[in-house]
């Protein structure tokens, strides 16, 4: 078998080795590691590969805490440090500025490194009927395919969570309709005494009336709240208690509570969203007298700790829904006199429709992972007038990064301040960074 030495990292986690003119992407393989490895995917220009045999390991090596790591499809980066899965981000954000984009960051901003376990409130349970195997099973995807992992616990969901792996499994597995529940959605707010734990069964069939008083006395003997959706999203409906609570999460840094529905988006790892807050207001630094644009605002992660520190913000969503619930926020946490919202398909942007928004001094853009392409194009340039001052740019794909910062940089003039990564999720490959462009 052939031994090489692996030379670096790729943005899924796979050692990157080169081997008779081909670039070898080895699974599990660590930056510096000496391996011997198997193909099991072979191309003209590169092979997929495993590890056969390491013969030097890397010091960073360590062992995956979870007994599912490997088979499990949900964390391909357990076998690393957390503090070096950090670096190992950090150099993924910084090729792809440079080969996509060719940019380079005037600096390089520390990581943001928050716990590495637990920290995942919110979650898509897959859910099965097999058999063979018992019956129905509940949890990650595998690896590489559409199987449904046997797991009794998760590492990186809150304890409580990942003890209700079985007790769920046990509720579906008694189900009229097991084969039905393809899906069980978590979304988890509030902290401590405060915390709140919502579940959305995914149903294909109406539940008996066995089922439903089987769903009551679980949400009443695990302290949870449950929803239940038999179609479209439109059709995700409160199930029991009732009246529902209200989730929501705390943002203590700036005063503000932010409700939401367990179809929304917020981000998973409420912690590391806090820390992203704090960097994003210290480089945008809101002061009273400017108005902000918040593109992609959502419900209002970034709006409200914007209007709270006194600028005039203006949040722009695609979604109606979102648009409403933003405003409700704002209307709760006093700060609608500061915080407007309005509906907007940024995808589409041009510099009329962004001229009809009106002056913006700074702007906030947190795009998904199709990042922004349109609105940065149809931005002003850096030596026009109108032009912002500043530009923070939230992404969570380091390549939708690269290519829309290299449009602010080369054609709109503007300058690349800094650039950094959040491990916003540990123990995956996924890279969420944050940049600031300046006039």
């Amino acid at each position: 078998m052939p031994v090489v030495r692996i030379e670096s990292m790729d943005h899924e986690g796979r050692g990157v080795t080169h081997f008779e003119g081909k670039v070898i992407f080895v699974d599990g393989a660590l930056t510096g590691e000496l391996i011997d490895f198997s193909p099991y995917v072979r191309k003209p220009s590169y092979e997929l590969a495993q590890i056969s045999r390491i013969l030097k390991h890397s010091p960073q090596r360590v062992q995956p805490r979870c007994r599912y790591f490997g088979t499990c499809g949900g964390c391909s980066m357990q076998h690393l440090d957390v503090s070096a899965q950090a670096s190992v981000k950090q150099r993924v954000l910084e090729d792809a500025l440079w080969h996509i984009g060719r940019v380079k960051p005037e600096t390089v901003f520390t990581p943001l490194i928050g716990p590495g376990w637990g920290y995942r409130y919110r979650a898509r349970l897959s859910v099965r009927h097999v058999s063979r195997k018992g019956g129905v099973l509940v949890g990650f995807r595998e690896r590489k395919s559409s199987h449904v992992t046997n797991m009794s616990s998760c590492e990186v969901l809150p304890p409580h969570m990942s003890a209700l792996l079985l007790p769920l499994r046990e509720l579906i597995n008694g189900f009229s309709i097991c084969d039905r529940v393809p899906q069980v959605e978590v979304a988890i707010g509030g902290e401590g005494a405060q915390q709140m734990t919502v579940l959305v069964f995914r149903v294909l069939a109406p539940l008996s009336a066995e089922d439903e008083a089987a769903l009551r006395a679980f949400s009443d003997t695990q302290r949870m709240s449950i929803y239940v959706q038999p179609g479209g999203p439109d059709t995700l409906a409160p199930f029991w208690p009732l009246p529902m609570p209200e989730l929501a999460y705390e943002l203590p840094d700036f005063g503000v509570r932010l409700a939401f529905a367990p179809s929304e988006f917020t981000q998973v790892n409420h912690g590391m969203n806090r820390s992203l807050l704090r960097r994003a207001m210290s480089m945008l630094a809101p002061q009273p007298g400017e108005r902000i644009a918040d593109m992609f605002c959502g419900l209002g992660n970034f709006s409200l700790p914007i209007a709270a520190l006194g600028a005039d913000v203006v949040g722009v969503e695609g979604a109606d829904a979102l648009v409403q619930r933003a405003a409700r926020n704002a209307e709760a946490n006093g700060l609608a006199s500061r915080a407007s919202f309005r509906v907007a398909n940024l995808f589409k942007a041009t510099p009329e429709s962004l001229a009809e928004l009106g002056h913006f001094d700074k702007m906030v853009i947190d795009p998904p992972r199709e990042g922004a392409f349109d609105l940065v194009k149809a931005l002003p340039r850096a030596d026009a007038a109108g032009a912002l001052q500043r530009i923070v740019y939230v992404s969570c794909s380091a390549a939708t990064l690269a290519r829309d910062v290299a449009v602010l940089v080369n054609e709109k003039g503007y300058r690349f301040r800094g650039a950094g990564i959040a491990n916003m999720f540990p123990q995956t490959s996924h890279v969420e960074s944050i940049a600031l462009i300046e006039r």
